[in-house]
C-alpha cells in the first residue's frame, strides 16, 4: 500500500505524518480529535510539559473511546464470545501503546516542553 506524507498542526507544532493513500480524511479527523484533546488538557490546568499533555489526552481519548457504545458493526456480530471481546480488548490496548509510543517519539524529537 501507498503512503503519502501531511503536514498537521497539533497544539500549535508542526508534524509530518505518515499516510496511507485514501486515509487522508481520516487521519486529519484523528489530528483534529488529538489537538482538541491536548488542548484542553492545556488549558484545564498546571500542567505545562507537552509529553504529560499527550498523555493524559491519549488517557482521556481512550477512556472516552471505552465509553463508547458498541459501533453498529459490533452490534451486527451475533457470534461475539468472551474470547472474541478480550480479543478486541487487547488490540485496544496495543494500539493505545502505539500511539502512545509515536507521541513519545514526536515529542522526544521536537524537544520543547512548554
Amino acid at each position: 500500500m501507498s503512503t503519502k506524507q501531511l503536514e498537521v498542526q497539533i497544539m500549535g507544532q508542526s508534524y509530518l505524518l505518515g499516510c496511507p493513500v485514501g486515509g487522508e480524511d481520516r487521519l486529519l479527523a484523528a489530528v483534529d480529535k488529538v489537538d482538541q484533546a491536548m488542548c484542553k488538557v492545556r488549558d484545564a490546568g498546571k500542567i505545562k510539559a507537552r509529553d504529560r499533555i499527550a498523555v493524559l489526552a491519549a488517557l482521556n481519548l481512550a477512556f472516552e473511546q471505552a465509553e463508547a457504545p458498541p459501533s453498529a458493526d459490533k452490534q451486527a456480530s451475533a457470534t461475539e464470545t468472551p474470547e472474541t471481546t478480550a480479543a478486541l480488548s487487547d488490540s485496544d490496548h496495543e494500539r493505545l501503546g502505539q500511539l502512545l509510543k509515536k507521541l513519545d517519539q514526536a515529542l522526544h524529537q521536537d524537544g520543547q516542553l512548554i
